[in-house]
């Protein structure tokens, strides 16, 4: 692999201008096919196969003239103080506001609430529910504008109006403040750390076509493929994170050559073959966890994952190609100020990397021989620490966010909120029971039986009267909790239902299903749980396989998984904390705490297994390559932390400021994904790979890279350390002391 990447890294150093002008283009059509394409919509979250989907889908097959999960408002009305909704003139405008929406195009009805008993026992608080003809990512714009318009009448009458439900559900759109904060954060870093204005705009600008490339491409297919803006996100976040990192690593090494002597293109060819083979090989599992989240069975985390690895692709091949051809036009100046002038005639030049020609040891040098004098303490320190932060987690709860997670600034939570003050907690999140009588020989007693046996499940607030199918073979009842949507309490309920349901199946031949968007978001939460063991079950014993191939060892890869479990750990107390014991939510912006979005731990645990073995990947490399060539293992350790401590480093920080970014956005999806991200990326790059690992690396000794002949024999050998370049004979120097210098024999 080092050596094909090694040629692919001269080809584009030397074909820069075809290299760079080729990705002009591919930028140019893809921002032109975002451009042109029709904007995306958001997609109702399902689960095939579980009771409450299997509900919808006979509710749209038995019900054609509705829509099951299609478009719905709630228009909630509040009298104002020491009066009642039911007054003559409160009620005038009430029925005012909801004749302006009869015959408006895409309603299907406007409920009268005081013929359908919508209406509070105080009298103060009433509410109208409006079906539409479609779901919400189809209504029109002049639709929306109606409804807001409905209310604005009934404020101008003297009413408090707010407005619940999905029709005004709408995309989050990224750009905010929070992720510009985010990018010149890194950007700071990536001058620091490099010293160079010219290094440091080479890395975001080639992340910044990385992204642009896979933002266009997500936007171009958000209609066919039915991508949400979750996705587009996603692919943001991640692009921009791994390009940057990515981008560094290779940069980093294209210098370190240089520094030694090295032609420019020699260089840009032997970076490319070393960190460009740590760079394929991390962005690979990256790529593989991602795409891995289909297996759960959700269509929306599948696209989510595919968007994230097809960014996560583009930044390996900018990496790859246009990375080296910027190297051709700028050269040597990626260097820093300090080099150059020490290349020049006259001047101090040194043939090998800054940290080493200065004679002092750098900040990562001085750690790890810190860790190599105390290894048992600081491993000890360090486990202990990530074990408490964790602990947290064993409270983890999963749901799926509502309106009342939303900014109580919005319209939609503080329709939430009236309507739990007016009709209890529970009336926000009803459940639909669906009684299938298509195999019963008495429909109606079937339906009547179901009907007392669910007003007899305690916790159930009240049952409506059933509405029949055209077919009269399908029954309808709205079941109404006492308790909240997201309770624990409402999760028993639905179980309890459904139990007790079972014996009038049995007794009448009925098919009763228990569904709702509350009993959607309950069975994709405990699907979720039970497909978190496994997946992380395969990450783990992924990561395993793909690090015993690239560094040939055993022990090596268990320490690793070991410390992916503890950062993930750590993460998921964190989100605990956070999102569910509101530690400082009010700092994070965080309006309203309960349950962690059940989708957040399996694609963490995806997204963070393939940025945990990218520091794995970038430390370790050059400890091993320090090794096979005769380092003694604690040398060895010194060494990889000499020449990526701070470059890995510099990497973690970048990616911690571009996922906390997002935490910035009203997206509760996305402030889980932000805090989890930048907490999983802290953990794991400053504790586990700058703590955990040297001190385990230190215990072992020799016999971490030991691997039993059998497994030599067996395992492909990739060489991502690129050893077969030192059998390479560099191209003709140029400049003074060009030489590069030839590795020594390695170890075998």
């Amino acid at each position: 692999m080092a050596t094909f990447l090694y040629r692919i890294g001269r080809w584009a150093f030397r074909r820069r201008r075809l290299v760079g002008g080729l990705w002009l283009g591919v930028l140019i059509l893809a921002v032109a096919a975002a451009a042109l394409a029709p904007a995306g919509e958001e997609e109702d979250l399902s689960m095939p196969g579980t009771e409450s989907q299997k509900a919808f889908d006979l509710l749209d097959e038995r019900f054609p003239e509705s829509n099951s999960q299609g478009a719905e408002a709630r228009l909630v009305f509040r009298a104002p103080d020491g009066q009642r909704v039911t007054a003559q003139k409160n009620r005038a405008a009430v029925e005012d506001t909801l004749g302006s929406l009869d015959g408006s195009g895409q309603v299907a009805s406007a409920s009268d609430p005081y013929k359908s008993g919508a209406v509070s026992e105080d009298g103060t608080i009433a509410y109208s529910t409006i079906t539409y003809t479609v779901d919400a990512v189809d209504l029109t714009e002049p639709t929306k504008s109606a409804l807001e318009s409905a209310a604005s009448r009934a404020r101008d009458a003297g009413l408090t109006v707010e407005i619940g439900g999905s029709a005004l559900d709408s995309e989050e759109e990224p750009g905010g403040t929070t992720e510009i904060i985010g990018v010149a954060v890194a950007a700071v870093v990536l001058i620091l750390a490099l010293g160079s204005l010219v290094a440091a705009g080479l890395s975001l600008l080639t992340a910044v076509v990385g992204v642009a490339i896979a933002f266009g491409l997500v936007s171009a297919l958000a209609v066919p493929l039915g991508l949400t803006s979750t996705v587009a996100i996603l692919a943001l976040m991640l692009g921009l994170a791994v390009g940057i990192d990515y981008a560094l690593f290779i940069t980093s090494r294209f210098r370190d050559e240089c520094a030694r002597g090295g032609d420019p293109q020699e260089a840009a060819g032997r970076a490319v073959g070393t960190a460009g083979s740590a760079v394929v090989f991390a962005g690979a599992t990256v790529f593989i966890a991602l795409v891995g989240l289909g297996v759960v069975g959700i269509p929306e985390l599948t696209k989510m994952g595919l968007g994230g690895a097809g960014a996560v692709a583009l930044a390996v091949l900018v990496a790859l190609t246009l990375v080296p051809a910027l190297f051709g036009f700028f050269g040597r100046r990626v260097l820093s100020r300090a080099v150059r002038r020490a290349d020049r005639p006259g001047g101090e030049h040194a043939h090998q990397a800054p940290t080493v020609a200065a004679g002092r040891d750098g900040l990562g040098t001085r750690w790890a021989r810190f860790v190599l004098r105390r290894p048992g303490a600081v491993l000890l320190t360090a486990v202990l620490g990530l074990g408490a932060v964790a602990l947290p987690a064993l409270s983890l709860e999963l749901g799926l966010p509502g309106d009342e997670s939303k900014s109580v600034e919005t319209t939609q939570r503080r329709a939430y909120d009236l309507l739990s003050e007016g009709f209890g907690p529970g009336f926000n999140g009803p459940l639909t029971v669906v009684v299938d009588t298509s195999e019963s020989k008495d429909a109606r007693t079937a339906t009547d039986l179901v009907a007392r046996t669910v007003r007899g499940v305690e916790g159930v607030a009240s049952v409506g009267d059933p509405t029949l199918s055209r077919t009269k073979d399908t029954a309808v009842l709205t079941a109404v909790p006492r308790t909240a949507p997201n309770s624990g309490e409402t999760k028993e309920l639905v179980q309890a239902i459904r139990d007790a349901v079972s014996g009038v199946e049995a007794g009448t031949g009925a098919t009763v299903l228990v569904t709702g968007t509350t009993a959607l978001n309950i069975d994709i939460s405990e699907a979720m749980s039970d497909a978190l063991l496994p997946y992380l079950t395969v990450v783990i014993g992924l990561a395993v396989l793909l690090l015993a191939v690239v560094f040939r060892s055993l022990l090596v890869p268990v320490k690793a998984a070991l410390g992916f479990l503890l950062s993930v750990g750590a993460a998921f107390g964190v989100l605990v904390a956070v999102f569910q014991w509101g530690w400082a939510a009010d700092l994070l912006g965080i309006e309203q705490t309960g349950p962690v979005m059940s989708l957040m731990p399996i694609l963490i645990i995806g997204i963070v297994f393939g940025l945990a073995m990218d520091y794995e990947v970038f430390l370790l490399t050059r400890m091993r390559e320090a090794y096979v060539h005769g380092a003694s293992p604690g040398e060895a350790v010194v060494t990889g932390f000499r020449h990526s401590g701070r470059v890995v480093a510099a990497a973690a920080i970048i990616m911690i400021s571009v996922f906390g970014g997002f935490v910035g956005m009203s997206s509760p999806t996305i402030q889980t994904m932000g805090v989890g991200l930048a907490a999983a990326v802290a953990f794991d790059a400053f504790v586990v790979r700058m703590a955990i690992a040297p001190a385990v690396l230190a215990l072992l000794g020799h016999r971490a890279w030991w691997l039993p002949r059998i497994l030599n024999r067996v395992l492909p050998n990739v060489d991502i350390e690129g050893e077969a370049l030192s059998r390479h004979a560099p191209a003709p120097a140029t400049g003074p002391g060009a030489a590069v210098p030839q590795f020594p024999a390695g170890r075998h």
